[in-house]
């Protein structure tokens, strides 16, 4: 259960951790991170910074449904052993996806979200009979 709960938590911090790229990438665009308006801020970047952007959205967007999948698995009392293989393939291509997008790997970067999808697709349909 370690596995599974370490991985929701890590998921969770992805949101904070792939906003401090773009938190830099702001400031230095402009010499100052605009806490009034952060959006419209945003929404100027370029290059890495909008890349950093992009990454960070992609975070907030794939976390629901990852949860949703472990919660899915768990309640269903499938084999916590399946549970902490999709858990730790879903982070580990969480983490490839945002270097990838860091790095302008387009390519790789949609494989690897590719494999995180189906990680957390697959935790959902552990919860079928």
């Amino acid at each position: 259960m370690t596995i599974i709960a370490g991985s929701v938590i890590f998921a969770a911090l992805m949101l904070i951790i792939t906003k401090m790229p773009m938190a830099i990438a702001m400031k230095n665009m402009s010499g100052a991170y605009d806490n009034k308006q952060p959006r419209l801020q945003a929404a100027k970047l370029e290059g890495f910074g909008k890349r950093a952007m992009s990454a960070h959205e992609n975070s907030i967007e794939a976390f629901p449904l990852f949860a949703a999948g472990v919660l899915m698995a768990l309640y269903a009392q499938a084999s916590v052993s399946m549970i902490e293989n999709l858990c730790l393939a879903f982070v580990a291509a969480r983490i490839a996806y945002v270097v990838c997008y860091w790095l302008d790997w387009d390519k790789v970067r949609s494989l690897v979200w590719g494999v995180g999808f189906v990680s957390s697709l697959w935790l959902m349909c552990l919860a079928l009979p």
